[in-house]
C-alpha cells in the first residue's frame, strides 16, 4: 500500500463523560488513578507519539483540564464537550490544524495504554488502513438469550473480538464521518464502517482496560503495581 498520510498527528480524547457509574461525584476523566487523573494519564500516553492533543470535557472543568495538561508535551486544545461521547469527539475534531493528516481517538477511561498499541495504530494508518482499532480475543464462551432470558445458541466466538482505543484515522475520512451529527455508533470505527470502509486491526492490550466501575479502577491500580514491580 502506498504511504497513505504524511502529517501530523493528533489524538482526540473525549472526556466529558459522568463518573456515575465509578460511584464518583466528579466527571469520570478527572478521577485519580494512584495519584493522578486518567486524563492526565491518557494525555501523557498520547503525547509520546503525537503531535496534537485535543480534550472535550465539561465548560466548568476548562480550568481544570488546563491544569492537568500543563506539562504534556504536545500542542494542547481544550473544547468543551457535548451532551454525548460522539459530540464530543465532533467538537475536538472541529479544532484540528489542517496540517493533520492522522487522527486517534481515545477515551480518558483507558489511561494505562502502552504506548506501543498507540504507535501500532499510527503506523499501520501510516502504512495506508483507512482506519485501525486495536482488538483483544473473545475468551469467554459467549451464549445468545432469548427475551426471557432463555439460551438460544452458543456464539462462534473464534472471529469475535474486543475492541479498545486509540482508534486511528485518515483524517478526510473521519471529517466526513462526522459530517452528519444524525449519523450515530457506539465507537468512530462503528461510523467509518457504515460507509462501507474497511476497519484493520492490530494487537491491543490488556493493560488498556476501560475504566467504567470501581472494580475496574480497583483492577487499574493493581495493574499498574505488578508493571512496576
Amino acid at each position: 500500500m502506498p504511504n497513505a498520510a504524511l502529517g501530523r498527528v493528533a489524538a482526540i480524547i473525549p472526556a466529558a463523560g459522568s463518573g456515575t457509574r465509578l460511584g464518583s461525584s466528579i466527571p469520570k476523566a478527572f478521577v485519580e488513578l494512584n495519584g493522578l487523573t486518567l486524563l492526565s494519564r491518557s494525555a501523557h500516553a498520547m503525547s509520546s507519539c503525537v503531535d496534537v492533543i485535543v480534550v472535550s470535557v465539561p465548560e466548568n472543568y476548562l480550568d481544570a483540564a488546563a491544569k492537568e495538561l500543563a506539562e504534556v508535551d504536545a500542542e494542547i486544545h481544550i473544547v468543551i464537550g457535548g451532551s454525548d461521547r460522539q459530540a464530543s469527539v465532533a467538537n475536538g475534531l472541529a479544532v484540528i490544524p489542517e496540517d493533520v493528516e492522522v487522527v486517534l481517538v481515545h477515551d480518558a477511561a483507558r489511561p494505562l495504554v502502552p504506548v506501543h498499541v498507540v504507535e501500532q495504530v499510527i503506523q499501520a494508518v501510516r502504512d495506508g488502513s483507512q482506519a485501525v482499532v486495536p482488538v483483544l480475543p473473545v475468551v469467554d464462551t459467549l451464549k445468545r438469550v432469548n427475551p426471557i432470558g432463555v439460551v438460544v445458541e452458543t456464539v462462534d466466538r473464534s472471529s469475535l473480538r474486543r475492541i479498545q482505543t486509540p482508534q486511528g484515522f485518515i483524517r478526510s475520512l473521519l471529517d466526513s464521518a462526522y459530517a452528519d451529527p444524525t449519523h450515530v455508533a457506539t465507537d468512530d470505527a462503528g461510523l467509518v464502517e457504515s460507509m462501507g470502509v474497511q476497519v484493520h486491526t492490530v494487537a491491543g492490550d490488556e493493560r488498556a482496560l476501560k475504566i467504567t466501575t470501581e472494580h475496574d479502577l480497583a483492577m487499574a491500580k493493581l495493574m499498574e503495581q505488578e508493571v512496576k514491580r
